[in-house]
């Protein structure tokens, strides 16, 4: 190019791309000055523009890299979280925040390994709280759960940090002791457990009495693994409740022959109620002013082909706990109405005010029990007042609500009501006087301790229920010191061994037509 049109483009301070410094550089006139000055004229902003674009490329790059990594941080801290509430969830309970089952069947896990290794020994202690249902369904599940928490407040005080307790699901709680000794320190942890549960717990401004049946068994002593140790500790806790709840005992062999005999108890006695192996006794109850009998309680006997004679205190429990007590009292309920309404017809009722039929906690929530007892009543002709229908203080307190509307039905249908084993449970004054009921029975464990401490529990009993204008019925008299005091403190009736054991129907018919007179034997 001509040197004039190189001098006037520089005139114009024209930005050279790097072709046109190559077009540039053949200009004669004066062309190292020339030369040299297009080059810092045209390069040094492009210089500028590049370092300044990588710097911002390298802040960005710095930035968006440091930004990847908070974000990242976050996340897997967002991860760690999930995963700790997660690990929360599926091993600790979240009523009591004591480890859960899940945590149980791990930790249980590593005793029995630990004490493989170094010949050592673990306890298992299995503990069921008593009546715990009756206090749920009184006082609703939110005072049930706040109870729960205050009994896992009790036990971690109560026992050593060493001693995992965990709660396995509803009122069962397990301990274990990790111990060479496992059997001693285990008897001891038990002991203390019930000492600290004897004292009431304040729940909804009143003072609440909690006890425990705790089954407790030793691995290796009475157990192989961690299956078969959980199964002695179960049923040794069945044997404690059986016992009377409220106490320890400890796994032995024989109980694993009584659970087998309660699981053949269970298959047999769903096949005798098609058989008709059971059959009806009917216990007097007798006037304690007059010795007259007054009524009489229908009480069920079975002779099971397989298993012989078995205690109604056995397989009464069974058939609650089997679901089989349904059909068992329909039947019961059916023979003993059928039966009454033909002595009836006989004129063998006359003086008779009532036949008494236990109902249990199950048959009292069918909705449909009154329609199907109203509906025998019309089919056998038995006047409605002369059944009683007797329901335990502590079915009565399962379901309050259900079970007001079902006595309100027993009353409005002209059929008495009785309270069964009255002060075993959890009633109170004013339920007493809200429900529509004729008659309480003292329980045989406060009669059975006349003279002594009953007495003044029975005499509270009698005087409470004159006040609510009820008779009072007492069960298992079987001394003369015993009818001598309920006729001095005024009790109604009475029924025990000492009358009369219940007695086939053939028998109770006998009775039924010579009126014999009862007197206590010198």
């Amino acid at each position: 190019a001509p040197p004039e049109v190189g001098a006037a483009l520089l005139a114009e301070r024209h930005v050279f791309s790097l072709a046109a410094l190559d077009v540039l550089e053949p200009v004669a006139a004066n062309g190292a000055v020339i030369g040299s000055v297009v080059l810092r004229a045209t390069l040094m902003p492009l210089y500028r523009r590049l370092a300044a674009f990588a710097a911002y490329t390298l802040v960005v790059a710095l930035a968006s890299m440091a930004l990847a990594w908070l974000l990242v941080a976050r996340m897997r801290a967002a991860v760690r979280a999930a995963e700790q509430h997660l690990h929360y969830l599926a091993h600790v309970d979240p009523v009591t925040a004591l480890p859960n089952r899940n945590a149980f069947n791990a930790h249980l896990d590593a005793c029995l390994g630990r004490a493989d290794r170094l010949a050592g020994a673990v306890g298992l202690l299995l503990l069921d709280l008593d009546n715990f249902k009756v206090v749920n369904d009184t006082l609703g599940h939110s005072c049930g759960d706040t109870l729960l928490r205050l009994v896992a407040q009790r036990l971690r005080a109560a026992l050593r940090s060493a001693d995992l307790i965990c709660r396995i699901g509803g009122d069962e709680f397990v301990v274990i002791v990790e111990t060479s000794d496992a059997a001693d320190e285990a008897a001891e942890v038990a002991h203390k457990i019930l000492r600290a549960l004897a004292e009431p717990f304040q729940l909804e401004h009143q003072l609440l009495h909690v006890s425990t049946s705790i089954g407790v068994a030793i691995y290796p002593a009475d157990a192989d693994g961690a299956e078969s140790l959980m199964r002695g500790a179960d049923t040794a806790m069945y044997h404690a409740k059986s016992l009377g709840k409220n106490s320890c005992q400890v796994f032995r062999q024989e109980m694993t022959q009584r659970a087998n005999r309660r699981l053949k108890m269970e298959a047999n006695l769903r096949r005798a109620l098609e058989h008709d192996e059971l059959t009806l006794h009917y216990q007097p109850q007798i006037d304690t002013r007059s010795g007259r009998m007054t009524g009489f309680e229908v009480l069920a006997r079975w002779t099971c082909p397989e298993l012989g004679p078995v205690s109604p205190a056995e397989f009464i429990p069974v058939a609650e706990d089997s679901g089989v007590i349904v059909p068992l009292g329909r039947w019961v309920l059916q023979t003993a109405c059928r039966q009454a309404a033909l002595w009836w017809r006989q004129g063998l009722l006359d003086g008779i005010a009532h036949v008494a039929v236990n109902l249990s906690a199950h048959q009292a929530g069918d909705p449909n029990l009154m329609n199907e007892i109203e509906a025998l009543l019309a089919e056998c002709g038995l006047p409605p007042q002369l059944l009683e229908l007797e329901l335990t203080e502590s079915a009565m307190m399962e379901n309050v609500d259900a079970n007001l509307t079902l006595m309100q039905r027993i009353q409005a249908a002209g059929i008495h009501l009785s309270i069964d084993d009255f002060g075993t449970g959890y009633s109170s004054m004013a339920y007493l006087k809200r429900f529509p009921i004729d008659q309480l029975k003292i329980d045989r464990s406060f009669v059975s301790a006349v003279p002594g401490d009953g007495a003044a529990i029975a005499t509270a009993i009698i005087a409470l229920a004159h006040s609510l204008g009820l008779s009072v019925v007492a069960e298992g008299v079987e001394n003369v010191q015993q009818v001598e005091f309920l006729r001095a403190a005024r009790c109604d009736a009475m029924q025990g061994f000492l009358f009369s054991k219940p007695l086939p129907a053939a028998a109770l018919e006998s009775l039924l037509r010579q009126r014999p007179q009862f007197t206590a034997p010198a």
